[in-house]
């Protein structure tokens, strides 16, 4: 019998019944009958949208369409046209799922996936979640998420956490006095896991650990953390399992496409192979064998509403060298493309490394809450935070010396203390922009 979150689902013409037998079908498959199965996924979808997608069919052009090195690298830029002009035939927006992504990498866009798509999209996350003992039908999550202002989109996305089964922690505002409130629902509801933006729990986990309180003590049916969107830290890590007294988990996504990798029971990193076909890509759009650093290329191999072949998310990493088509694993995730800060040097530095460094000269008395980094010319970033105190000079020289041993020389830092950090309008937290 199906429970409000699948017939949720079934009500709004989302087959996820048939979509998670699919599912396990696939992840039943023998490591030979898998590439099989693979390769005659990547022919069909190229093959569907090459005679049913005008947009797709201009895009790959004269190319040699049966040769998959040779087809086109699809970027966001690509998609930055009217989505009807993207749909394939026989799909409108009356038949389709229909979203838009939340444009951290600059490029916001609407996007399409047809029903059976976003019922496997859900089928996966199902699959992965279980791995924890979560159940979607059955289990309390806390959710820490951003929320549309409007009324409407406010009472609509509210209706959508009871059919979910969870709880909607607005993050907005993460004053101490609101995270108080946080705490007091943890006491009152018996949550069975945590899923959100990873700088937002990470702050709620900062104040917990100014309290002294472990999470776990105070709503002990607690199982495990899921966070996801924004880069997670070792040392935050570390945090969190200590304050929230569970399991963490980082998941990555994007919600044009799926749930791309997840760390399992044995803590690898693994990469959905079920629905998505991912490869790692130089800056010729070759491809780089396991272990070496790229873009990461994803094909969606069951929307048909709208293509998603060799799509480049903006992102790089690293697939770890004892992956296989069937299991590839994530070695790191270092990044976007647009996060790079390129030194006076010519040298090239992902945006993160100077949020590392800062992050561990700056945070060893727990003073700063949260910081994000502008880079407003090539020598020069802007350091904006949130702290009890204002920083000393002796931190200040401290993460001078940290930027000459890891980067480069003769940088300028400017440090700017602010009550509260921008977010996005889904609450993100872009922790590195460069204005160059």
């Amino acid at each position: 019998m199906l429970s409000i979150f699948d017939l949720s689902l079934q009500l709004n013409a989302y087959p996820i019944k048939r979509a998670k037998a699919d599912l396990l079908k696939i992840i039943a498959l023998s490591p030979k009958d898998q590439e099989a199965h693979i390769e005659q996924k990547k022919r069909a979808i190229v093959n569907f949208h090459f005679e049913n997608n005008p947009f797709y069919r201009e895009l790959v052009g004269e190319k040699d369409f049966n040769n998959w090195d040779k087809l086109p690298i699809l970027s966001k830029k690509n998609l930055q046209k009217p989505l009807q002009e993207r749909l394939s035939f026989g799909y409108t927006l009356k038949n389709i799922y229909l979203n838009k992504t939340s444009g951290s990498s600059g490029n916001p866009f609407i996007f399409a996936k047809d029903k059976y798509c976003h019922a496997l999209t859900w089928a996966s996350n199902i699959y992965r979640f279980g791995w924890y003992g979560i159940d979607f039908n059955t289990s309390y999550q806390a959710r820490f998420y951003g929320i549309p202002m409007d009324f409407i989109g406010n009472k609509k996305e509210r209706f959508k956490d009871f059919l979910s089964n969870r709880f909607r922690f607005a993050i907005f505002d993460l004053s101490d006095a609101v995270l108080e409130g946080f705490l007091t629902h943890f006491r009152l509801k018996k949550f069975d896991y945590i899923n959100g933006y990873t700088s937002s729990i990470v702050l709620f986990a900062k104040y917990l650990e100014r309290k002294n309180i472990v999470l776990k003590d105070i709503c002990p049916s607690l199982k495990v953390c899921m966070v996801t969107s924004e880069m997670l830290f070792e040392d935050d890590k570390v945090l969190l399992e200590k304050q929230l007294g569970i399991p963490i988990i980082n998941e990555y996504g994007a919600s044009e496409l799926d749930l791309i990798a997840f760390r399992n029971p044995e803590g690898e990193w693994q990469m959905n192979s079920e629905t998505l076909f991912v490869e790692i890509l130089d800056e010729n759009d070759a491809v780089l064998p396991y272990g070496q650093e790229g873009r990461i290329v994803i094909t969606s191999l069951f929307n048909k509403a709208h293509p998603f072949i060799r799509y480049d998310i903006g992102d790089i990493g690293i697939l770890d060298e004892k992956s296989t088509l069937q299991k590839p694993i994530l070695k790191k995730l270092i990044g976007r493309t647009n996060d790079i800060a390129v030194l006076p040097s010519g040298k090239k530095a992902p945006g993160l490394s100077f949020y590392y460094i800062t992050k561990s000269a700056i945070e060893d008395d727990g003073n700063v809450k949260e910081f994000v980094i502008e880079q407003k010319q090539t020598d020069t970033f802007e350091v904006q935070y949130v702290s009890e105190t204002e920083l000393n000079l002796l931190q200040i020289e401290k993460i001078e010396q940290a930027i000459i041993l890891y980067l480069e020389p003769n940088l300028k830092f400017i440090f700017i203390r602010k009550p509260s950090l921008k977010r996005n309008k889904r609450g993100k937290l872009k922790q590195f922009k460069s204005m160059v």
